[in-house]
């Protein structure tokens, strides 16, 4: 499955494209963020890849998961959206 990481610095739309590309190349994808503006510009991306992606007649599920990751040495906690549709 292809990991995106997000921060609080992403492009929601910038994002939600290349969510949607993976999504249509793959069948589906996880988006990693650290920090509650990562997790907010996560949630953007995927309502925006939701709608670049209903043409289609694909709808969208999204799997919330915390997951544990190093940064810099250091143990922190990150969410893990995995997305497939529905």
């Amino acid at each position: 499955m292809e990991m995106l990481k997000v921060s609080a610095q992403s492009n929601p739309k910038s994002v939600a494209g290349a969510l949607a590309a993976v999504l249509r190349e793959k069948g589906s994808a996880e988006l990693q963020a650290v920090g509650a503006g990562a997790v907010n510009q996560s949630i953007k991306a995927i309502a925006i890849a939701r709608g670049f992606v209903a043409p289609n007649g694909i709808d969208l599920v999204t799997i919330p998961a915390f997951t544990e990751i190093t940064i810099d040495g250091e143990e922190r906690t990150s969410i893990r959206f995995i997305v497939e549709p529905r």
